[in-house]
Formats: structure tokens, sequence, C-alpha cells
């Protein structure tokens, strides 16, 4: 059964998965046009921006441990993952800058130095360009494969700042951000075990 999942996920195309992926972006904001997303549908619109985009990262990070626990191989999505993650990122900001904050500029500084939560999830976004201006082939051509992997390891603290700002914003302590940023939390963890175990057999295989 996972050989033949595995053998149909290597010839499934990756292109159509960047336009479903788009679908969502569309509809919220179709949606928000025809005033069907409650009474502050421009905190809705950024708010499902925001929440699609640590959804794609939480997949992203996914990828490894599907891998090597389940065997099902989907290293080919990775990159759509982590670009639609970014995409998703900048209508968040998009929709914050123009519509929330209408380019206030001296109030967005001011939110910038003096709330917390803006603050990590402006962090998380700035980690996240260099990985996108760098997915490309081109690039880890460039860079070489050791420098390529050091850099994009820049989406595990991206992840995580993207979580906690989830976490913060919401204020009231719902079990939503809560099981998100646990599900982050698990996912990191995993990875930080998976890094020691392997550091600990050097050694013995040298």
């Amino acid at each position: 059964m996972r050989d033949w999942l595995n053998t149909a996920l290597r010839r499934l195309p990756v292109w159509p998965f960047y336009w479903l992926g788009a679908l969502p972006a569309a509809w919220y904001f179709w949606n928000g046009l025809q005033g069907r997303l409650g009474a502050d549908p421009v905190k809705a619109l950024e708010h499902e921006y925001g929440l699609i985009a640590l959804q794609f990262l939480i997949a992203a990070l996914c990828v490894t441990p599907l891998r090597e626990i389940a065997g099902i191989n989907l290293l080919r999505f990775r990159r759509m993952l982590g670009l639609m993650a970014f995409s998703y990122a900048c209508l968040h900001l998009a929709v914050w800058l123009g519509l929330d904050r209408q380019f206030d500029w001296p109030r967005i500084v001011a939110d910038l130095t003096k709330r917390p939560y803006i603050i990590l999830g402006m962090a998380a976004f700035l980690m996240l360009v260099p990985l996108a201006w760098t997915s490309r082939d081109a690039a880890l051509r460039r860079m070489g494969p050791v420098a390529w992997r050091r850099l994009h390891r820049l989406a595990y603290p991206a992840t995580a700042l993207a979580a906690i700002h989830f976490v913060w914003l919401v204020k009231a302590w719902p079990p939503e951000p809560l099981l998100y940023a646990a599900g982050v939390a698990a996912l990191l963890g995993w990875r930080a075990l998976r890094g020691r175990r392997r550091r600990a057999r050097r050694p013995a295989l040298g």
C-alpha cells in the first residue's frame, strides 16, 4: 500500500497544487467583498490568511517525519508548501498594512516597536523571505547544498514564531491556537531528538 502511494505521488505533477493552494485566498477575498466574513471582514481576512500560512508551514515541517516514520515521500511537494506559506504570509501582511492599518506608517511603526505579537509575526515573515528567494534550483547550485540547508533551517524558528504570534494574538487562550502551537512544538521536538540521535551515532560509525 505504501509503495503504491509513493509511486502515485511520484507521478503527480506539482504545479496544479499551486492553483489549489491559491483557491482559499480567492475564496476568502470574494466572501469579504460580499460581506460574508462577519462584522469585521478585514480582521477576518487577515486572520484567515495568516492561519493558512501557518498551516502550510506546519505541512512543510511534516514532510520529513512522514517519510521517516510512515514511509510516505512528499519531498517533491515541500517547495510548493513553503512557497504557498510565504504567499499567504505576504497576503496576511498586505491586508494588515493596506486594509487594517491603511498604510498609516506612524501607527505601523508604533505597532512594530510596542506590540510583541506583531514583532514576532514580522520576525517570522522576515525569516521566510530568504527561504522563498532561494527556493529555486539555481540558488541551491549557487550556494551549495551545505550552505543552502543551513539557511533553510530558518524554517524552524519561523514556524515557531508564527505559532507564538497566533497564540499571543488571540489573547483569550482558546484551544485552536494552543493546538497549533502544540503541533509545532511536537514537530520541532522530534527534529531536535532526531538530530541528537544522529550526532550520538557519529563517533560509533567512525
